[in-house]
């Protein structure tokens, strides 16, 4: 009889089957600038409203998103009984919503103060369109980081250094009011960047700006250029380079006036001329996808 041992048998290991939705956000009231805050602002945050049935569930804790958390944790559930959700995250599956409706119960679920457990894939389920009651985000934009810890973790000297560090990887951005979901930035002392969100579907949206291009109306005035696109989360955001000087306010009457040329672009139905469609060949190769 051998006297090699039999190996232990182990429990099969579940596969989560990830899901891939192009447009995680869509039919948010606010879609555009929950896609903004995702993937452009480094600093901002927004209270949200669960549902009914979820503070029945869970109680009727405050919760507010933010853009990022610390070491980009997915939540936060402070002393002080607040839960915070990260927007910008180092792991995600295929579906934002389905992972950040998913930070959120686990949050709600976890005592304050302790840290958040959250499944990398948590396959098919609830979303953020079902945990929260839809509306307008009312943004706050922050120039630091402060908001996250509560009084007593601002006197601790480590944790004072980190906010540090974190506080100076930030750039600084405004929310301008010429347009939904657009932000100014600085990016260098001589540069800087205006990048909207649009919340129109892709390919209308595109055909709009191709329009605008082969007539040259695709820029903000003298001194800017058109930078090319990002795709992210099925919205387009064009992306304007604009000298580095003048501030935020100053773009607002340049962007009004391109906003107003864009909505009267997108009411064009009829198929784009050859000088348009040559347009849009350049403007997808400057297309760069965010996920």
């Amino acid at each position: 009889m051998s006297k090699r041992r039999k190996p232990r048998e182990s429990a099969p290991k579940t596969k989560v089957r990830d899901i891939f939705v192009a447009r995680p956000f869509e039919g948010l009231a606010d879609e555009p600038e929950w896609v903004a805050l995702r993937e452009l602002v480094p600093a901002a945050s927004a209270k949200l409203t669960l549902t009914p049935a979820i503070i029945e569930e869970f109680g009727d804790r405050p919760v507010t998103l933010s853009t990022v958390l610390p070491m980009a944790w997915p939540a936060m559930s402070r002393q002080d009984g607040e839960v915070f959700i990260g927007l910008q995250r180092h792991v995600q599956s295929g579906d934002v919503s389905r992972d950040l409706a998913v930070a959120i119960l686990a949050a709600l679920g976890t005592t304050p103060g302790n840290p958040v457990s959250v499944p990398a894939l948590p396959g098919e389920g609830v979303r953020l369109q079902d945990v929260l009651v839809d509306g307008p985000l009312e943004i706050t934009m922050h120039d630091g980081f402060e908001y996250w810890l509560d009084d007593d973790q601002l006197q601790d000297a480590n944790v004072k250094a980190s906010l540090e560090r974190a506080n100076a990887s930030i750039y600084p951005t405004v929310r301008l009011a010429a347009a939904k979901a657009a932000y100014w930035c600085r990016i260098a002392p001589d540069k800087g960047h205006v990048r909207w969100v649009l919340g129109d579907d892709e390919d209308p949206a595109l055909d709009a700006l191709s329009r605008l291009s082969a007539a040259g109306e695709l820029l903000l005035g003298d001194g800017t250029k058109f930078a090319g696109m990002f795709r992210a989360h099925g919205l387009l955001v064009p992306v304007w380079d604009i000298p580095g000087e003048p501030e935020a306010a100053d773009w607002e009457a340049p962007l009004a006036d391109f906003v107003k040329r864009y909505q009267d672009t997108l009411a064009i139905t009829e198929p784009l001329d050859a000088a348009a469609r040559r347009a849009k060949q350049g403007l997808i190769g400057r297309q760069l996808t965010l996920r």
